[in-house]
């Protein structure tokens, strides 16, 4: 199995299908990486989150990708065709105890990880839209109700779609996002923030009516830039690199917008 030559004839047929997915890769854990404010604002310290997510994350996600290869890699072998999904690879075990018990440690599997990396997040949200009608917990099942409307099953209908289509896709919305936070927190605050002000209504955060149109439109830019890419053939690495692109762009744009619009304020903030 792994003396299995390569099907790409030439690095650069390789170099074309491995930035895309490099992209949805980047995209997927952009999703977490947004969020984990969620989870590390219960550490102890700075340094008890950062050595958390370095033990965490890194090795893990090298190894469950190492077996993700090495089981598909194996299912060319012994069924004659590459099977990527879990789901196909385990019908076939042939005993039907063995299929049921692997079944239920996928289904396990599958509503543990969707619940810290995907229902915890939202379920925030929509609790924060309002604290007094929706509980965390109503937050979580409306997650779960709009997980299901979507059909995320259609997504996974063939690894082309799920990667190419969804992740690709997403991570141009996702990149912006982080750029934008990336420059505020960064650049213009110097990793300074008043705390009281975060929640209080006319404080240095308040903007527009609690809307920064600086943000949002540097976030439709980058976002704009990355998708031009899906419409115009011959601008397709702007969509290959979609998370990159928009990260790139919403912060050059935001930081420009911050600047002319309210320089008292990023002046302020870089002497603090």
């Amino acid at each position: 199995m792994l003396s299995t030559p390569s099907k790409f004839q030439s690095f650069a047929e390789f170099f074309r299908f491995f930035i895309p997915s490099l992209t949805g890769v980047v995209g997927f854990w952009a999703t977490v990486s947004l969020n984990i404010p969620d989870f590390t604002r219960y550490a102890r310290s700075q340094r008890d989150q950062m050595v958390g997510q370095a033990l965490g994350l890194p090795p893990t996600m090298t190894f469950y990708s190492f077996i993700g290869i090495a089981v598909t890699s194996a299912t060319l072998a012994i069924f004659g065709e590459a099977l990527w999904n879990p789901v196909a690879v385990l019908s076939r075990l042939g005993n039907p105890i063995a299929v049921v018990i692997a079944m239920l440690a996928l289904l396990m599997a599958t509503l543990n990880v969707n619940v810290a990396a995907n229902v915890v997040s939202p379920a925030n949200d929509f609790s924060n839209l309002s604290p007094r009608r929706i509980s965390f917990r109503t937050g979580g099942l409306l997650t779960c109700l709009i997980g299901v409307a979507m059909q995320p099953w259609k997504l996974m209908a063939n690894y082309g779609s799920y990667i190419f289509g969804w992740l690709v896709g997403y991570s141009g919305f996702l990149g912006p996002i982080a750029g934008v936070l990336i420059c505020d927190y960064f650049i213009l605050r110097k990793k300074v923030l008043s705390t009281d002000d975060l929640y209080q209504r006319g404080g240095q955060y308040e903007y527009t009516r609690g809307f920064n149109w600086q943000a949002i439109a540097a976030l439709a830019a980058g976002a704009a830039v990355a998708f031009v890419g899906l419409l115009v053939s011959t601008l397709r690495v702007l969509y290959n690199y979609a998370w990159f692109v928009g990260l790139a762009v919403s912060f050059c744009v935001y930081l420009a917008l911050m600047r002319l619009n309210y320089p008292q304020r990023v002046a302020e903030a870089a002497t603090d």
